[in-house]
């Protein structure tokens, strides 16, 4: 069969299209065309700044860098008023058109801010740049050395990936989510499951859900250890994406699919069949499912991270939370993740039954999920929507984190035990 003709997946397509080239093959090495390079105040100018001032390199085309100013918000110290500082001066040196300064965290706000469409090829400097695959983008996470190398030439290398279909039917119960989908995902198959290939998420209960849970499951491709994490764009994607300004056609939907016979391994799940799932300490991988577990006593509970505190998870937690009170002893801790997120859950009234039940409000910045600022007390026992739950990562050394949904992270808090939603919403 002639090459240009074989089927292929859209992983295949966007590098293809990034490469020049009519049709790509799995296993190859090509050299890509990079459309958007995201770095956060962490990850660029504190790092990359030394280093084209001694090249003396420019950057290859500024309208396609987007700085993000998140990871160090609020400053609360010397170091975080440094790096911050840092960020700021070099973006005003620069002159850069797209910086976003305390609006929210970098996968949210970049998005929402109009940056990204269906067949680009993106670079972040944070191992979630994922994120940006539910958009059918192929985003993926790259060091400094490589962003150097992309904010001075506008190109980068890859391996051109396999992929690994995860195939969802059926329809998830009310309290059962796409972090749910993830954690159990990542029970099954850990968090080497996706091999550095491109993960491919589709069937009728991945096309049913919200723009932001498919945000969710592309941002923890990470923890399956997959380069990237892609769904098609359809038209839940097009409304989206015209609310943030960006025109996406009917054609451009079509084009950037898998070929119904396209190459790859697929894997096959029943969402209908789906409980809660919680990842007890210290793995994303370590899974259970929520009627699995030893009554497990909490301290904390966080809604935050670009994981867990998008506007559709906020609306979670809150019909878990309407009408209830956090249990005695229960911190309750709500980082939303982007400052219009947060906005509009004030507007509708979904902020307000957050806080009527108890809860603390954070600033939309990345805070106690990158273990910053000091939230999570030592020796605590923590029940999170983030994305991680490694020892030390939310920067209490001695606190236990486990993960869950925005649902498991609201009941929990109501039952002051680890719990399932569905008791409450039945």
């Amino acid at each position: 069969m002639d090459a240009t003709r074989s089927p292929q997946t859209l992983a295949q397509k966007l590098v293809a299209r990034a490469a020049g080239r009519a049709h790509v093959t799995p296993g190859e090495i090509v050299t890509c065309r990079v459309d958007l390079a995201m770095f956060h105040d962490s990850s660029g100018p504190r790092r990359l700044a030394p280093m084209l001032a001694e090249l003396g390199a420019p950057i290859w085309d500024k309208r396609r860098v987007v700085l993000v100013i998140d990871h160090y918000l609020p400053a609360h110290d010397d170091e975080s008023r440094r790096i911050v500082a840092i960020a700021r001066d070099w973006a005003r040196t620069q002159a850069l058109p797209h910086v976003h300064d305390g609006e929210g965290i970098c996968h949210v706000v970049l998005p929402q801010g109009g940056h990204l469409r269906p067949g680009m090829l993106c670079v972040g400097g944070d191992s979630h740049s994922p994120t940006g695959g539910a958009f059918g983008a192929y985003m993926f996470g790259i060091g400094a050395t490589e962003m150097l190398g992309v904010v001075t030439t506008g190109e980068i290398w890859l391996k051109v990936p396999q992929t690994i279909f995860m195939r969802w039917i059926g329809r998830l119960a009310p309290g059962v989510g796409a972090k749910d989908m993830m954690l159990a995902m990542l029970g099954r198959f850990g968090m080497n499951g996706g091999q550095y290939q491109a993960v491919e998420y589709c069937g009728e209960a991945v096309a049913a859900l919200s723009m932001a849970e498919r945000m969710t499951l592309c941002n923890m491709s990470a923890e399956l250890g997959a380069q990237v994490g892609l769904v098609a764009p359809d038209a839940t994607t097009q409304a989206w994406l015209r609310e943030v300004g960006v025109d996406v056609t009917d054609d451009e939907l079509a084009r950037w699919r898998s070929d119904e016979d396209a190459p790859g391994v697929r894997h096959g799940f029943d969402a209908s069949a789906l409980a809660p799932q919680v990842a007890l300490p210290h793995s994303p991988a370590n899974v259970r499912g929520v009627d699995d577990l030893e009554p497990t006593k909490v301290d904390v509970a966080y809604i935050g991270a670009c994981t867990g505190a998008k506007l559709d998870d906020l609306r979670a937690a809150a019909r878990v939370l309407r009408g209830r009170r956090v249990a005695a002893g229960v911190q309750l801790m709500v980082a939303p993740a982007s400052v219009k997120d947060r906005e509009a859950a004030e507007r509708e009234g979904t902020m307000q039954v957050l806080l009527d039940a108890g809860a603390t409000l954070l600033p939309s910045a990345c805070g106690a999920c990158a273990g910053y600022g000091g939230a999570i007390p030592e020796g605590s026992t923590v029940i999170s929507s983030t994305a991680r739950n490694f020892k030390g990562r939310m920067g209490a050394a001695s606190a236990r984190v486990f993960l869950g949904s925005p649902y498991t992270v609201a009941a929990s808090a109501v039952h002051g035990r680890i719990a399932d939603a569905r008791e409450l919403l039945a």
